[in-house]
């Protein structure tokens, strides 16, 4: 390649340079196969969550991480396969109940399209509402025929609102309920949306209930489903570093959490959370991996009436 200096009359000679290329080493591109988990594609059956939640640990296999974005990638917290398994464990002697088994229940005879659409109102619904509450307002629904989008634009919302009481935000949730089904039927043709914008764009879904509808609804597991059980937990566990949102737990535990956990992880924890990892005074005494736990023993232990409560709840089991 030639170079001259910026006053070529004042020195007209020219010096040339030769250099020699180094000769680059080969690059071996591998193409990784990706190998597809059989799925149940019965639309007329969606998959339920607590079929995930109920795995023993010797039929999962806990795979390398092979998620995408591999850049964003963080090595996994030790012993995380062990705590999981002993929550696998100590779940399977009980099962609490899960707020979409309750939907299940009162949805058997709808088509595929009007039970996507009775996953979604249920996911609305339990918001800030204890399972039996959601369970009830859904059957209560179901039998005044208001589980459809037709019915509900069709119905007052004081009807709708008479209906899902005492749910959380009752009041606001009838008048999303009326909103979404005007949406479902001029958008969607009566169904619901297949992508997790379009869910996120609807009244009253935020990204919890969204990756839930997708799992559930679609059986498409985009990302993993973070409630306050899951926040919880995850931070206690030290699964991730002092969250402070949801959100920001699952962006957190999707970076080294495999994929064919996302959509177990869920119930798994909520059922844990409900039983053992408590908001208030968990029972650490009763935890079988409370060794492995940094915040074990860290906060109020529970009272006596609630110990021999859950103890004989196992003793049951």
């Amino acid at each position: 390649m030639a170079s001259s200096d910026h006053n070529p009359k004042s020195e007209p000679d020219t010096h040339v340079v030769a250099t020699k290329k180094r000769p680059r080493k080969p690059q071996f591109i591998t193409q990784k196969t990706v190998k597809l988990e059989p799925q149940d594609q019965k639309l007329t059956s969606p998959p339920d969550i607590e079929e995930f939640a109920s795995k023993t640990p010797t039929q999962t296999k806990f795979k390398p991480v092979s998620n995408d974005n591999d850049k964003s990638r963080v090595n996994p917290p030790s012993n995380w396969v062990k705590v999981l398994e002993g929550i696998r464990e100590m779940r399977s002697l009980e099962d609490p109940p899960v707020f979409f088994k309750g939907c299940e229940e009162a949805v058997k005879t709808l088509t595929p399209q009007e039970r996507r659409f009775a996953v979604l109102i249920s996911s609305l619904l339990s918001s800030q509402t204890k399972d039996h509450i959601n369970h009830g307002a859904v059957q209560r629904l179901h039998d005044k025929n208001l589980l459809k989008p037709e019915t509900i634009d069709d119905a007052e919302e004081s009807t709708i609102k008479d209906l899902i009481y005492p749910v959380g935000f009752y009041t606001r949730k009838a008048s999303y309920m009326k909103r979404i089904a005007r949406i479902s039927i001029s958008n969607y043709h009566g169904d619901i949306p297949s992508t997790l914008e379009g869910l996120l764009s609807l009244p009253g879904i935020g990204p919890k209930m969204a990756h839930l509808v997708m799992h559930v609804a679609w059986n498409n597991v985009e990302g993993i489903c973070v409630d306050t059980h899951v926040h919880r937990i995850s931070n206690r566990l030290g699964w991730v570093t002092q969250t402070k949102t949801p959100e920001q737990t699952r962006e957190a535990l999707q970076k080294w959490l495999p994929k064919e956990e996302w959509a177990p992880i869920n119930p798994l924890l909520v059922g844990f959370g409900q039983t053992i990892c408590t908001p208030l005074r968990p029972s650490c005494g009763l935890c079988s991996i409370n060794g492995l736990c940094p915040s074990a023993f860290q906060e109020a232990t529970p009272t006596p009436k609630k110990m021999s409560r859950i103890k004989n709840k196992f003793s049951e089991s």
